[in-house]
């Protein structure tokens, strides 16, 4: 979710639902260690609960960064072990690390030593031409065995060679039994589902059979999805009762963050699928496209609203 899940997305994820676990962009080591700190680890109290992802392959410097994180207020420290570009390849970190389970765990154990809150893992079931039954519990047992947290596992392989990262979201086929098999088999590790999860109540299905699932794409792309996860997962009332009433609750954030130099466009991004296939949704998009202009206020975004009917019904297939 690099790009994606920033500090202003987690802001306006976290109106959504009290309960979920946030994640922030994956961040390198050598981008925390020498990059400005400050920027890339800068997130607001109501974030919480709320999990830095780091992206590296040195024991010591991940564990560094772990306690860096710890220090800053993180939750929970997350290695991603399942990214496929390109550029992720050169720096021998993300799903590359598939084919290095042991270094994986040095990791691990370097990251757990370093810090008292949890440390999890985020993988792949393999890569190219590994067997998934094979390479998936070989991975699991050795950072079960350096005593990671939870293990979060995309339940599809990725293609390091001849597919873009783009690909690698839809191909190949998700294999969902593989990671029940694996959570079977390792009854004590906190085993989460991540992949193709579009909404709370496929969710729901898969807690049967996993201890957790992560919605990634699905929250970001239609984050309405996500007033339905307190009450349907947790038991607890929503925070707004409707999609209008939490954007109309991010006024006041955008205008604190105006006052402190942000440009509008950097929050409002995050909104385009709010209102996806109800009416006004294409004026709302439409109108919020003016938060690029540098003069640009929360009452853009009033006005937006405006625009648009608030969801009551699942989408359908009208004109958007």
């Amino acid at each position: 979710m690099m790009e994606w899940t920033d500090r202003h997305c987690r802001f306006f994820h976290r109106l959504l639902t009290r309960r979920a676990l946030l994640y922030t962009e994956m961040l390198t080591t050598g981008a925390v260690l020498h990059g400005d700190r400050t920027r890339l680890l800068r997130f607001d109290p109501a974030e919480h609960p709320l999990a830095l992802q780091l992206g590296g392959a040195e024991p010591q410097a991940l564990a560094v960064c772990a306690r860096i994180g710890a220090d800053a207020g993180f939750d929970e420290i997350n290695l991603n072990v399942g990214c496929p570009s390109d550029r992720v390849q050169e720096g021998r970190f993300g799903a590359c690390l598939m084919a290095e389970p042991e270094l994986v765990g040095d990791c691990v154990a370097a990251m757990k030593a370093a810090v008292s809150i949890p440390v999890t893992v985020k993988c792949r079931i393999g890569v190219d031409d590994q067997d998934p039954e094979e390479a998936l519990e070989l991975f699991s047992r050795a950072v079960e065995r350096a005593g990671a947290d939870a293990l979060i596992v995309h339940a599809r392989k990725a293609w390091l060679k001849g597919l873009s990262p783009k690909k690698n979201r839809d191909v190949p086929p998700l294999d969902y039994e593989r990671v029940y098999r694996l959570k079977a088999v390792h009854s004590g590790l906190t085993v989460v589902l991540n992949g193709g999860i579009g909404d709370v109540e496929a969710a729901r299905a898969h807690l049967s059979r996993v201890d957790g699932v992560m919605m990634g794409r699905a929250a970001y792309q239609e984050p309405w999805r996500l007033l339905a996860a307190d009450a349907a997962l947790f038991g607890e009332d929503a925070r707004f009762a409707s999609a209008k009433e939490a954007a109309m609750a991010l006024v006041s954030y955008i205008e604190r963050e105006l006052a402190q130099g942000t440009r509008l466009h950097a929050v409002t991004r995050h909104l385009h699928g709010l209102f996806r296939a109800v009416p006004g949704a294409r004026a709302f998009r439409r109108h919020l496209a003016g938060a690029v202009a540098t003069d640009a206020g929360a009452e853009l975004l009033i006005a937006a609203l405006g625009l648009v009917r608030d969801r009551d019904r699942e989408p359908t297939d009208i004109a958007v």
